[in-house]
């Protein structure tokens, strides 16, 4: 069988026999693709450095008769997070970009949109700030996955919030007016609400030089982690870890 070549994101590696990795992609061809890269460990002329987490490769693999895994044959690095100095916190959020794409994507399915989005954050995580280019990211992929509500009414009366005041609760899909409030609820300031807006409106790097600190739309990035663990079904390590920085 042909060999197939795509851009890819390296999502993650895992060790397999001595020499070789398990490797999780997310291809522009198919979607996230699993498979098999053979000696990676040993052939730096196939696959030197190009299998770090989020690494922006093109692959080339081939898909094997009743084998569930494709046969990475290699790959080649167009862009790599190791390109400038790690930082804790920038390989917190780039582990949890990779994190948030492995489990929410469906297996071989192409998603421009979300590999777009990838490749934005990719690009604005190669600096020290990440509470901004996170957000983004955040917002987008629940966005695109079809999980975010409008944030405009109130999910229980369809009340109108404007600039009033907005909450959400952590097993509802959406925000709500004072009055319709659950206990526990979190309040989501309309400053969080407004910026969301002007992200949907705007590319990553239009924000690049705007300040940023950690608890800037700190609120409109729990309500998306939220809403994005319940959808998974399962909680996220790295948004912890981020959280803890």
């Amino acid at each position: 069988m042909a060999l197939k070549e795509s851009e890819a994101i390296v999502l993650r590696t895992y060790p397999l026999r001595e020499a070789d990795l398990l490797v999780t992609l997310f291809t522009r061809l198919e979607g996230k693709v699993h498979g098999v890269a053979r000696s990676a460990k040993k052939s730096k002329k196939r696959f030197g450095g190009a299998l770090e987490p989020l690494t922006y490769v093109k692959a080339y693999y081939e898909d094997r008769e009743r084998q569930e895994l494709a046969r990475l044959d290699s790959c080649e690095v167009l862009e790599s997070p190791l390109a400038t100095t790690v930082t804790y916190p920038r390989a917190v959020a780039l582990a949890h970009v990779a994190e948030v794409l492995d489990e929410l994507l469906p297996e071989r399915e192409a998603n421009d949109a979300a590999f777009r989005l990838a490749l934005s954050a990719l690009m604005a995580l190669r600096g020290s700030d990440v509470w901004m280019p996170v957000t983004y990211f955040e917002l987008w992929i629940t966005r695109l996955m079809g999980y975010l509500p409008d944030f405009s009414e109130c999910i229980a009366c369809g009340h109108r919030l404007n600039g009033d005041r907005a909450y959400f609760h952590a097993l509802a899909d959406g925000l709500m007016c004072i009055d319709d409030k659950r206990l526990a609820s979190s309040e989501m300031s309309a400053e969080s609400r407004m910026l969301a807006a002007q992200m949907f409106r705007a590319p990553v790097e239009s924000f690049a030089t705007v300040a940023w600190p950690k608890g800037r739309a700190a609120d409109l990035r729990k309500y998306l982690v939220q809403t994005l663990q319940r959808h998974v079904e399962k909680k996220l390590l790295t948004a912890g870890m981020l959280e803890k920085i």
